[in-house]
């Protein structure tokens, strides 16, 4: 990206790059959680079972998992801005296409797609930003982008709710396929060609086959568990994992570089923080959807009022700890918001038919207060951690372990709920089963969490870098 020379030149830029970085950052929690709320719509066109349902949403996630640290290797390489912007684009198309679907086949595939175009642009917005603006204000930055995830879950419920009721799924997305080309139009015109100094080094191809290979078998078997099949791909996925990290500890160039987990303590932790918490949080809004629609008998919208609670505190917390991480230690903050979230799920661990709409919401404030508090702070540590050069590496690494850990979050809800339900559709009879499965779903959560507090009091003072 090119900067201007005058002090007014160089805030410009970066207030057109911030703006980029914020919508792109806007989108994809918006595009999830709307989709969340028209699972039902969407079942009901397409005769899906519930189990069905979570791969309209762990497809977009696997694939984004599974591409995020080449997308970012790659991005350190031959330009952020380039991957960021084809990335933006492909994502428009592919949102657009899956508003086109026909049926559950081709809407999971478009899903795949989709999640690839993110994966594009979410493992280079957050480097972007970072190496556009100075040291002291980087939680601010971070925080705002951060604001912005958690505005885009926010008002994704109502608005999914409401787009759905009124004009079908599909509307969800042919605006997010608009919008998106909003986005990139802004990128081309507004935001100056490449930053200066991108790494000169050859792609570790076969690190990357193994990689991908590796976290899709695992990720796909884990869901399907325990059958056969699923507990061989399961391990697949485990030993595969294990034979990438000690091939990248040996190349030359490596796609993930390995001895930042080895070498740099406060960065492993804070990653591994940053997994556990999306994937004790993430799929509570997936459960909960399915639970205000199928248990309460609610319309889409009024599910989506339910549910703003949860994002809606998120984003009024993110800034606010973003900024405060600037003038404390992170660390605490950190482990306090994970220890708020513990309390949040095991509030939600106690669901039933009978449990009423103002317990619920309660929860998802505790919830969503504990979650914003964790998320800006636990940023800035990470990519404070590291040197400049690879902010592009280290912000793919921290969004593929969300992404991963929402791939969790997503398998460990459709495992439950393959073991209560099989492959029946969620109706009148079967509800108190799923039921039962969500209460399951909230405890291990709540076990995730807890062990996520000491993970984040475990990291030491961070180093910043310039």
């Amino acid at each position: 990206m090119k900067i201007q020379k005058t002090n007014s030149g160089k805030n410009s830029n970066r207030s057109i790059l911030l703006l980029a970085t914020m919508s792109s950052h806007f989108l994809n929690p918006f595009m999830g959680s709307a989709v969340n709320i028209a699972l039902k719509q969407i079942g009901t066109d397409f005769s899906m079972s519930a189990v069905g349902l979570s791969w309209v949403t762990m497809s977009y996630l696997l694939s984004g998992a599974v591409f995020l640290v080449p997308f970012g290797k790659i991005g350190d390489m031959i330009g952020r801005r380039k991957i960021f912007l084809f990335g933006t684009l492909l994502f428009a198309i592919t949102t657009l296409l899956c508003g086109f679907s026909t049926d559950a086949s081709s809407l999971i595939i478009f899903r795949l797609l989709q999640g690839i175009s993110s994966a594009m642009m979410i493992s280079t917005n957050m480097a972007l930003i970072i190496s556009a603006f100075p040291p002291e204000e980087r939680g601010k930055v971070i925080g705002l982008n951060v604001t912005s995830v958690y505005v885009g879950s926010s008002v994704a419920p109502v608005i999914g709710g409401l787009l759905t009721d009124a004009l079908g799924w599909r509307s969800i997305f042919y605006i997010n396929g608009i919008a998106a080309l909003c986005i990139a139009w802004l990128i081309i015109w507004k935001i100056q060609k490449e930053m200066p100094n991108p790494i000169k080094e050859r792609f570790d191809f076969k690190g990357s086959l193994i990689y991908m290979l590796s976290i899709s078998a695992l990720m796909y078997g884990f869901s399907k568990l325990p059958s056969p099949h699923a507990i061989a791909l399961t391990i697949a996925g485990v030993l595969g994992l294990l034979l990438f990290m000690r091939s990248q500890l040996k190349t030359e160039t490596p796609m993930l570089n390995m001895r930042l987990f080895s070498q740099n303590r406060v960065f492993a932790l804070s990653n591994l923080s940053a997994l556990i918490n999306y994937a004790a949080t993430f799929a509570i809004s997936f459960m909960l959807s399915l639970y205000l629609q199928y248990a309460k008998g609610m319309e889409a919208r009024e599910a989506g009022m339910i549910l703003i609670a949860q994002p809606t505190l998120m984003a009024i917390m993110a800034s606010f700890s973003g900024r405060l991480s600037d003038k404390m230690n992170p660390r605490i903050l950190a482990a306090l918001g994970m220890g708020i979230s513990t309390i949040g799920l095991f509030i939600l661990s106690f669901i039933s038919q009978e449990t009423s709409i103002g317990y619920i919401i309660f929860g998802l404030i505790v919830l969503g207060f504990g979650f914003g508090l964790f998320s800006s702070p636990n940023t800035n540590v990470v990519m404070s951690s590291v040197d400049k050069k690879i902010y592009g590496t280290a912000s793919a690494i921290l969004a593929t372990m969300r992404s991963t850990g929402m791939m969790f979050s997503m398998a460990i809800a459709a495992l439950s709920m393959h073991l209560f339900l099989g492959n029946a559709k969620i109706n009148i009879q079967n509800v108190p089963d799923f039921i039962s499965s969500t209460k399951v779903v909230f405890v291990i959560f709540t076990l995730l969490c807890f062990v996520g507090v000491f993970l984040s009091l475990m990291k030491k003072k961070t180093t910043v870098h310039s």
